[in-house]
């Protein structure tokens, strides 16, 4: 279903209490509160998590009688960081969930495993994972893809072997999934469009900056926010699209401009290079002069979109060091390094994402698949658009991660 989920829309369980001056988290394992800033009002967070899954079905465990001592193995981009410590706590919470129903304990105790590349966005860290994790003969496996080519041939030893497999965050176009969790990410990315499209007034260059060049995830979030573009802000034009994993073939295309005299870093003179020995080669790019050349090569720019947090960032750091302040920033998730942009005005508006409920919900369909109950194709976790004027509104709040 591609629709904007409101988080005002959720707030059926919220009730009034005095806040203090600052946000803080109540986590005892079992509930979670979010007190906001200067507000009186006092939310159950993870109620306003999991209402926003749709079907609601996947923010309860009602029905998921798995047999005792029952593993499932979940697997992320990354082993830690702001958004995947939320997947793995929205997962442990759902079997949690399961195991009270169950009045499982000790051995009996439904059992799972979070785990990830140790750098985020290694492919190959994440291809052993998933093998050693088939060897621990799991049964079912939720798996947050890194790249869309990948992973097949253990999808199908998973099938040999009866373990169901579910996709989330960053899916998988392989045909025996069970289902697949995460936002929808084309209706997000035209959100974002229309948004930066007021901010800018019709009119204005942007420059993408997307995280990744391989996964379905990435290119749904660069496609969705360029049609939307096209189709309805036809006086916003787009640059140049960098990709974060490309850096080093981007530093060779400006390595070979430079020898052949067509490029020149900043406060030197454009030649050719004819002694081969002298010629530079990608190892003599640094990140900076990268990101300068981007620029250089876009000089008309006026907002950047980021299609993750690593993405909005890397925006946010190389616009303040090229003192460009008048270029606005927008884009996905929405950590705590970026609401601390926000605050400050470095960034314009922020898609948050729910990966608590993309975890808890992964969790359930893994259990559905085992229990061959049927699961849906797609199950849209949700998202909701944050700036600086509504971050402190406490069901908003509850969406940062």
């Amino acid at each position: 279903m591609k629709r904007l989920w409101r988080a005002s829309a959720l707030l059926a369980g919220a009730a009034i209490a005095l806040a203090g001056c600052s946000q803080t988290r109540i986590n005892d394992g079992e509930e979670q509160t979010t007190t906001v800033n200067r507000t009186e009002e006092k939310v159950d967070e993870e109620k306003v998590r999991l209402d926003a899954l749709d079907p609601s079905a996947y923010g309860n465990v009602e029905g998921l009688n798995l047999e005792a001592g029952t593993y499932l193995s979940i697997i992320g981009k990354a082993s830690g960081g702001d958004f995947w410590d939320d997947v793995k706590e929205g997962a442990q919470k759902a079997v949690s969930d399961i195991n009270d129903a169950l009045g499982y304990k000790g051995e009996d105790r439904v059992r799972m495993v979070y785990s990830g590349p140790s750098e985020s966005g290694d492919v190959d860290e994440q291809v052993n994972i998933l093998d050693e994790e088939l060897a621990r003969y799991p049964q079912a496996v939720g798996i947050a893809i890194i790249d869309s080519q990948s992973g097949d041939v253990q999808f199908d030893l998973a099938a040999e072997n009866g373990i169901s497999v579910v996709t989330y965050d960053s899916l998988s176009n392989y045909q025996n999934v069970m289902a697949k969790i995460s936002t929808d990410n084309t209706a997000a990315a035209a959100e974002a469009a229309d948004h930066l499209a007021e901010i800018l007034g019709e009119s204005g260059e942007i420059l993408i900056f997307a995280h990744d060049s391989r996964s379905v995830t990435t290119q749904q979030r660069v496609d969705g926010f360029t049609q939307k573009l096209a189709a309805d802000h036809p006086e916003i034009t787009v640059g140049t699209t960098y990709y974060l994993d490309e850096l080093e073939d981007l530093k060779k295309t400006i390595a070979d401009e430079i020898n052949a005299g067509t490029y020149a870093k900043e406060g030197q003179e454009a030649a050719p290079i004819e002694d081969e020995e002298s010629q530079l080669t990608a190892e003599d790019i640094s990140d900076e002069e990268a990101m300068d050349y981007i620029f250089e090569k876009n000089p008309d720019v006026t907002a950047i979109y980021g299609t993750s947090g690593e993405a909005v960032m890397d925006a946010v750091e190389n616009t303040q060091r090229l003192e460009k302040e008048d270029v606005s920033i927008v884009g996905f998730d929405a950590t705590k390094e970026e609401a601390q942009a926000l605050e400050e005005g470095l960034v314009d508006g922020l898609v948050a994402q729910n990966p608590y409920g993309m975890g808890y919900a992964t969790v359930v369909a893994c259990s559905r698949a085992i229990l061959e109950l049927g699961n849906e194709a797609e199950v849209d976790s949700g998202y909701t658009w944050i700036t600086a004027d509504n971050m402190e509104d406490p069901e908003v709040a509850a969406m940062l991660y």
